[in-house]
């Protein structure tokens, strides 16, 4: 059954309108496109009381891996360095001089491996959401504005019109109905602590997804992803290294 992120109806912006069934259908389709495109490039803004923590790489969506660097601003660089994750574990090749973008082929030492973070850590948050972005089928078109999906207004990326929509409401999504629709879970992700972030979602119209900002508890203010502002770069796992999901 497909997870799609939810937004919290305390949380929702003002104004909001019912999708039309084009829009619908596009937020439907937006994660299974980037499922068909095998993976997507990516920035990942992640602001902290200690400094913005900034994640440029690429997420495999068919694999289920995501690659790349993370550098700190404002910050020390004890966080900086080389990252690949899976939705259960991640690997973490610090540096202290990391390059902007992370090498092709990972090293094959000097990685430490942890489990990805379900609560407290503001950047494991933003990976597992990102992680999510991608599915092997599209949600139910027709149940996703029932359950409380809207649209917000418009907006232009690099040159590309969008729409920006909200997900289900987190009341609604976890009522009897919306597991049928692949709705619901996902409160837990978007939250890192049981309770939902607004999640806004930039769609072109051909339901490509361009930006998603979410928010997550251990965040003061939301996570923005950016797809496409870098070449995407197939994900290679680091050597010798069977990655846990």
């Amino acid at each position: 059954m497909a997870t799609f992120l939810v937004v919290d109806s305390d949380s929702a912006p003002a104004g909001p309108r019912e999708l039309t069934s084009d829009q619908a259908g596009r937020l439907a389709v937006t994660r299974f496109l980037n499922f068909q495109a095998g993976g997507r490039a990516m920035t990942i803004n992640v602001p902290g009381t200690a400094g913005e923590l900034t994640f440029t790489g690429s997420i495999d969506y068919r694999g289920k891996i995501g690659y790349g660097v993370v550098r700190g601003t404002g910050r020390d660089t004890s966080s900086d360095g080389l990252i690949q994750w899976t939705a259960a574990n991640v690997l973490v090749h610090p540096m202290v001089n990391a390059p902007a973008k992370a090498p092709a082929r990972p090293p094959g030492s000097g990685w430490y491996s942890r489990p990805l973070q379900k609560h407290g850590s503001s950047l494991d948050s933003s990976l597992a959401i990102a992680l999510k972005l991608g599915s092997d089928r599209p949600d139910n078109a027709e149940l996703l504005p029932q359950n409380g999906a809207a649209w917000v207004g418009r907006d232009r990326l690099d040159g590309h019109q969008v729409d920006i929509m909200t997900g289900p409401s987190a009341e609604r999504a976890t009522s009897g109905t919306a597991g049928t629709s692949g709705t619901a879970g996902a409160s837990g992700t978007a939250g890192a602590s049981g309770t939902a972030g607004a999640v806004r979602y930039w769609i072109g119209s051909d339901g490509t997804m361009y930006r998603v900002r979410v928010g997550v508890a251990s965040a003061s203010r939301p996570v923005v992803i950016d797809f496409d502002t870098q070449k995407y770069v197939p994900v290679r796992p680091v050597p010798g290294v069977t990655p846990a999901r």
